[in-house]
């Protein structure tokens, strides 16, 4: 009996090792990017960060995986390729549908939790209201953007406004309808609507506050006249198909770091500037709440 008992804690033993080792891998992060320096810069101390305090459960280090569009990165996840992508809060909605990523965790960014999309004119421009856009053009920044083209369009269709995509800012708006053009940066937005190349723009409040988005030379001459709801700074994704207990750690280790002083660097790095991750619950989870509303209705219209 005694040598059947030292055979089984042995033999369990040894499962228990070859389980371990079967399951060792690294965690990897994903990001769609051009500039593959910067991003792993960026990326690579959190992901280690991360993956050091998940060691216990099969974690050996930490990857980053980039992707040259959402395409690719969607792909990756769908294939288990990548555990973690960080988006804004629309691309998370889209990445949340597409591959089933799981939307785990707010992320504060140049060190607030939210943030939300003004539309501002000229102070001495007739207009005042969003009825006001109608014949008339608004500069958005890219295709890309959540807060200066996704969510503006959106709050302007959910309004019940048509919008058109104009060939150049040059060309005028059919009457009845929003034009839009794309400006490239925020700079540009500034300066389209200040020298009246268009009769409005569109970005984020943060670059309202921001000199170099909106010089005070310029901004003087300028008024917001409209205003959306805050909506979560940043998403973190998990991949849906993750091994629940890696998810659940990786959440746990994310809600505690703005208070892990080896933290610092990687938070610092990451975003940039990402202060604390947070929990989609209370006042966050009203922010996610506007964001699926305003997604029903993006994409109308374009």
């Amino acid at each position: 009996m005694f040598h059947l008992r030292s055979r089984l804690i042995v033999f369990g033993l040894a499962y228990f090792a070859f389980v371990g080792t079967a399951t060792a891998r690294s965690l990897v992060i994903g990001r769609v990017s051009s500039d593959a320096s910067q991003t792993h810069k960026q990326l690579k101390p959190m992901v280690d960060y991360v993956a050091k305090r998940l060691a216990d459960i099969g974690i050996t280090d930490g990857q980053v995986l980039m992707a040259k569009n959402h395409d690719e990165m969607l792909r990756y996840l769908r294939e288990g390729k990548v555990d973690w992508v960080q988006k804004t809060v629309f691309e998370a909605l889209i990445y949340n549908r597409e591959v089933d990523a799981e939307i785990a965790l707010r992320s504060w960014r140049h060190g607030v939790p939210n943030y939300h999309t003004l539309m501002f004119a000229r102070k001495d421009g007739q207009i005042a209201s969003l009825k006001d856009l109608v014949g008339k053009k608004i500069a958005f920044e890219d295709p890309g953007s959540t807060s200066a083209f996704f969510v503006p369009s959106a709050i302007l269709k959910r309004a019940n406004f048509q919008l058109l995509e104009l060939s150049s800012p040059k060309e005028k708006s059919p009457a009845g309808i929003i034009g839009y053009v794309f400006a490239g940066d925020e700079l540009s937005i500034t300066t389209w609507v200040h020298r009246r190349i268009v009769d409005a723009g569109a970005y984020h409040n943060q670059n309202w506050n921001d000199r170099k988005d909106a010089p005070k030379a310029m901004k003087k001459d300028l008024k917001v006249f409209y205003e959306g709801k805050p909506m979560p700074r940043m998403i973190e994704l998990l991949r849906g198909t993750l091994e629940p207990n890696v998810k659940a750690r990786i959440i746990k280790v994310l809600l505690r770091a703005h208070e892990d002083p080896a933290a610092t660097i990687a938070l610092q790095g990451y975003g940039p500037r990402t202060a604390k991750f947070d929990e989609l619950i209370g006042q966050a989870q009203k922010e996610l709440d506007e964001a699926m509303d305003l997604n029903r209705f993006f994409g109308r219209n374009r």
